[in-house]
């Protein structure tokens, strides 16, 4: 399988196990969520639990591909400030662990611009 074909199983799958991991251990996920957001933050790890789900089954599929890694690439900045609370709240944390919180700041600019790849490959292109 050439490589341009494994890049967007890969995403998918980084977005699926990413969706499980929202059901499994939702508690990690609860406290990243920003307070300025209503209700309860379970309601949040769960919507965006199922949001990576779907984002993953879209662009697995290559009809649907090329608008889900472009939604994909919206989500991963819409989360953005998931990451920044994390950060926040783990500076005080040990230091792997505040490496770990800090380190997901930068890593999302790869996975948007993966995810805009990804859309460029998409069937549906103009």
């Amino acid at each position: 399988m050439p490589r341009s074909e494994r890049s967007p199983l890969l995403l998918a799958g980084l977005l699926a196990a990413a969706g499980v991991a929202h059901f499994a251990a939702p508690r990690q996920f609860d406290a990243t969520i920003p307070r300025a957001l209503p209700g309860a933050p379970r309601t949040w790890t769960h919507a965006s639990g199922v949001a990576e789900l779907a984002l993953a089954a879209g662009v697995a599929l290559p009809r649907t591909r090329r608008v889900a890694a472009l939604a994909t690439a919206a989500f991963f900045v819409g989360v953005f400030p998931a990451n920044v609370k994390m950060a926040v709240d783990w500076r005080h944390r040990p230091t792997p662990l505040k490496a770990a919180a800090f380190g997901r700041l930068p890593l999302q600019v790869p996975l948007v611009l993966w995810a805009r790849s990804v859309a460029r490959t998409g069937e549906g292109r103009s």
